[in-house]
């Protein structure tokens, strides 16, 4: 299955078009190639903050290491803001990475070079003179919080500060695109979600386009706009954030998010339900509140409508890119009248329910 650029691409184009890319590795000496990607079709809309998401060994890295030219695709054209990266000869693929950031797991620092020196690198790399080095390299050690580290080497900083460094070098020759290799897999929870607030303020106020990839639901969730999952080299499914975490078609999706959205059963109660009442059970039943049921007091009124018997095991609220998502599970007798009773409540008011099968 392949999505269609059209149906995400914004008006203006993507800044990134997959277009039937297939990427193959080895081959050789009579060995068979292995296959990483195997016909993407996909569109990373300009000025989002997109988030690629899959198992380990899905083609997620392989994806993005086109997009800089680190890797060039078998077959099919990858385009960044309308230029053709496989066309391009070595002075073009300089150029194309000056216009692309990257920011790495493990921050890849030079021990030897201080904080305003790591910034400055690809600046003096690129050519550029001492007084315009210093002239962006100031204003970004402002940016990321490191004012006062300016003259620190990355032994003295700590995960999240070097990551810092990392997202202002990347910034130093003023991209239209930043990439995100699993930016914050090496770092503590508090320190991800300071990083998190920063590339939301840098896409914000800068207005710099971010695809990142990682195997971390809770990063694409909180700063994501639109999120493709990839299994075994294909973009299974894709969309928004939050219609993709809240209503998964493909099963990928559903089991990379099974432990990251909504409200639980605990394994003691759902590992005894079953898929047909017998007399006396009770249907557990997850509700799902968004959009415009998300707040209504729609419990109250269920409890009125099925009577005492409701119970209501358990609850969560979460915030997808930016919306609200809450979603209670609830049991109550799974006779004819109640189910109907619950049948038509659900159907009255619009909300989403999910069955998750029937127990004592």
């Amino acid at each position: 299955m392949s999505v269609p650029i059209a149906a995400i691409a914004e008006q203006d184009g993507p800044m990134v078009a997959f277009q039937g890319v297939t990427k193959h590795f080895g081959g050789s000496h009579g060995q068979p190639a292995f296959t990483a990607l195997a016909g993407i079709d996909y569109a990373v809309p300009k000025g989002a903050i997109t988030g690629i998401i899959g198992r380990s060994g899905a083609g997620k890295s392989t994806l993005i290491r086109l997009v800089n030219g680190l890797e060039l695709p078998s077959a099919g054209k990858v385009l960044v803001d309308g230029v053709d990266v496989g066309g391009l000869d070595e002075a073009g693929l300089r150029t194309l990475r000056r216009s692309v950031g990257m920011i790495f797991q493990h921050f890849n620092l030079l021990s030897s070079r201080t904080v305003r020196d790591n910034i400055a690198l690809p600046l003096e790399i690129a050519g550029f003179d001492r007084k315009t080095i210093e002239a962006r390299v100031r204003p970004l050690i402002d940016l990321v919080g490191l004012s006062d580290k300016a003259e620190r080497y990355p032994a003295e900083l700590s995960g999240g500060q070097k990551q810092r460094v990392g997202i202002a070098r990347a910034l130093a020759t003023e991209p239209k695109l930043l990439l995100s290799d699993e930016a914050t897999s090496a770092l503590d929870p508090e320190t991800t979600q300071s990083i998190l607030e920063l590339l939301k303020s840098i896409n914000r106020d800068l207005g710099l386009t971010v695809l990142l990839i990682t195997h971390e639901m809770e990063v694409v969730k909180t700063i994501a706009s639109h999120v493709a999952v990839i299994d075994r080299g294909l973009i299974v499914e894709a969309g928004r954030t939050f219609d993709v975490f809240t209503q998964p078609r493909h099963e990928t999706t559903q089991a990379l998010l099974s432990a990251s959205i909504g409200a639980k059963l605990p394994d003691w109660i759902s590992s005894d339900l079953k898929p047909i009442p017998a007399p006396g059970d009770r249907a557990f039943v997850r509700l799902i509140f968004f959009g415009d049921t998300a707040f209504q007091p729609l419990t109250a009124r269920l409890v009125a409508a099925l009577g005492p018997e409701v119970n209501i095991l358990a609850g969560a609220i979460d915030d997808i890119a930016g919306e609200p998502y809450g979603s209670l599970v609830v049991a109550y007798p799974a006779d004819p009248a109640t189910l109907a009773r619950a049948t038509g409540f659900y159907q009255q008011t619009g909300l989403s329910t999910e069955v998750l099968g029937y127990g004592a």
